[in-house]
């Protein structure tokens, strides 16, 4: 997921709303900026209605220390014992990039040129990506679920997985499994409470791990987010579930992650870690201990954001550990004054952090770092402005929820932000990338076309899979990016008429689960409420799309 080009200039800076800082367990705290309100249960939700503005969290700037794992540390199993991790040094601001103009040719008007292989997007091959480009990428609306009835304003419904031949979706308190191609309810898997917290990442044979609450939230209580459970999302079972403690002293997990055959958790009380498969535990925090880790970013590496001290005097560690030890494989130490990071990637491992209160446009961002996850040394810091770009990430409770940002291929892209031009009909952007070894951009650039705009998901080999979000009158498209040319090559066209591509406007991106796979594409919500008014009650869960060939 080269040179660099002359800061442009940007758009005025919009004020940022306050930061949300969790106390840390077993430390008194010291009183944080004030508070957004949070909807639902007593927990970080994504907004359940589009263009809800996300708050920023900045803090003071210093320089950074980088420093290598010894390989000696480890996560607390049952005997296991946690080291402190040592103040760290300082930071300083860097220079926002800006970004300029570039258009590729499109026959749809939105910048989905041919791609390497010649041909249009019927038969283009994409180099070094799994993505079938399909004969005809036209696709129409398979089916829809609508949402659950609730009383609640916000109750959340986490989870979107993808694997084989289901397609899993949370509801209330439920995991329902369908046929992609058609609907069909193949599963479903009942809990006693909403799932809160659940990752999109799945192992190769169809398992993955949640996060949900014991019992269903009343007026007067509402239980925490305590019970881990492993799935098997293909064959609808439930693996096991867990907990560290009990009752109203079971500790709290508010992101969950999976690599290798670890399923880990995080939260203001430390993280823990288990098998997926046996339900052994791994490690679990050790109450009293001056560190702990806030969460994990999963996938091909385990990468643990570690803080010690507390807040308004703590320091951060990123550091890629073995995900069935918890042996510390190296580690990068943030500057003194940042108290949060969120994971973009951990192979390569990049995360994004705000250095000096100046993250803007609610991005929580001020500068991505590329670390070498081998020996923990810096490779390259990169300033941004949420001003100037779309990525942002969820740095305080989610850890892995970076959006809109996606690095891979020894590259970062980010799109930047809509803006209108002289000559499209609306508003549009591009996607631009930056060297992970270097830290500058690589002048490579995809433009979404006329009044389109590019929203970056994940990356497919060395190809990036974006999400063309459309203007009023045209449906919106899947792109395969090709990262050494930059061309785009269209994989679906969503539909453009009325109710079709209406729906379409109900799941913006940022805020809603998008998964996509050879022909496939289901945009969900990963939260549901009462409806607001008339115009909401007839909203749906997910929505599922195909193309034609």
């Amino acid at each position: 997921m080269t040179d660099q080009p002359p800061p442009q200039d940007q758009p005025p800076t919009p004020p940022v709303p306050p930061g949300n800082p969790q106390p840390q367990y077993g430390y008194p705290q010291a009183p944080p900026p004030p508070a957004p309100p949070q909807p639902g249960y007593g927990y970080p939700t994504a907004p359940q209605h589009p263009y809800a503005q996300q708050p920023g969290y900045g803090y003071p700037a210093q320089p950074v220390t980088v420093v290598a794992g010894s390989g000696g540390d480890t996560r607390r199993g049952e005997n296991r014992t946690i080291a402190l991790i040592i103040l760290a040094a300082v930071v300083a601001i860097g220079l926002i990039i800006g970004s300029g103009v570039w258009y590729a040719g499109s026959s749809h008007g939105g910048g989905g040129t041919a791609g390497p292989g010649g041909g249009k997007n019927g038969t283009a091959t994409v180099t070094g990506g799994k993505e079938k480009v399909p004969a005809n990428p036209a696709a129409d609306v398979l089916f829809k679920v609508p949402q659950p009835k609730t009383e609640d304003p916000s109750v959340p419904t986490a989870g979107s997985w993808l694997s084989g031949r289901v397609y899993a979706k949370s509801g209330i308190a439920e995991i329902i499994g369908y046929d992609p191609a058609d609907g069909t309810k193949k599963w479903t898997l009942k809990f006693p409470g909403p799932v809160c917290a659940a990752t999109e990442r799945v192992t190769a044979d169809g398992r993955t791990g949640i996060v949900y609450q014991p019992s269903m939230p009343t007026k007067t209580s509402r239980p925490g987010c305590t019970q881990v459970a492993a799935i098997d999302v293909r064959a609808g079972t439930e693996l096991w579930s867990k907990s560290i403690g009990t009752g109203e002293f079971a500790t709290q997990f508010r992101n969950v992650t999976v690599s290798g055959n670890t399923v880990a958790v995080g939260g203001s009380d430390g993280g823990a870690a288990w098998d997926i498969g046996t339900g052994k535990v791994l490690w679990q925090p050790k109450p009293g201990d001056g560190c702990s880790d806030a969460g994990y970013g999963g996938g091909p590496k385990l990468v643990a954001v570690r803080k010690c001290g507390t807040y308004g005097n703590r320091t951060l560690s990123i550091q890629n550990v073995d995900p069935t030890s918890g042996k510390v494989i190296s580690e990068y130490k943030m500057g003194a004054g940042i108290e949060y990071a969120g994971i973009v990637s951990t192979d390569p491992l990049v995360v994004g952090a705000d250095a000096g209160h100046s993250a803007s446009g609610g991005s929580g961002v001020s500068d991505y770092f590329s670390i070498d996850n081998r020996t923990g040394r810096l490779l390259a810091r990169i300033p941004v402005s949420g001003d100037a770009y779309e990525g942002e990430c969820d740095t305080i409770s989610q850890v892995e929820e970076c959006k809109g940002v996606v690095a891979g291929d020894g590259k970062l892209y980010l799109a930047t932000k809509e803006r209108n031009e002289k000559k499209a009909h609306g508003s549009t952007n591009e996607v631009v990338a930056f060297d992970l070894a270097t830290g500058k951009q690589t002048g490579q650039r995809a433009a979404a076309g006329d009044s389109f705009a590019l929203f970056p998901l994940r990356m497919d080999g060395g190809n990036l899979i974006a999400y063309k979000k459309p203007p009023y009158d045209k449906g919106g498209q899947i792109v395969s990016v090709d990262g050494a040319s930059f061309r785009s090559t269209t994989l679906m066209e969503l539909p453009a008429a009325g109710a079709d591509r209406d729906l379409q406007t109900d799941f913006q991106p940022g805020y809603s689960e998008y998964r996509y796979t050879q022909g496939k594409f289901f945009m969900a919500e990963p939260n549901v409420g009462k409806p607001i008014g008339s115009f909401d009650k007839d909203r749906n869960l997910f929505v599922a799309f195909g193309t034609r060939d």
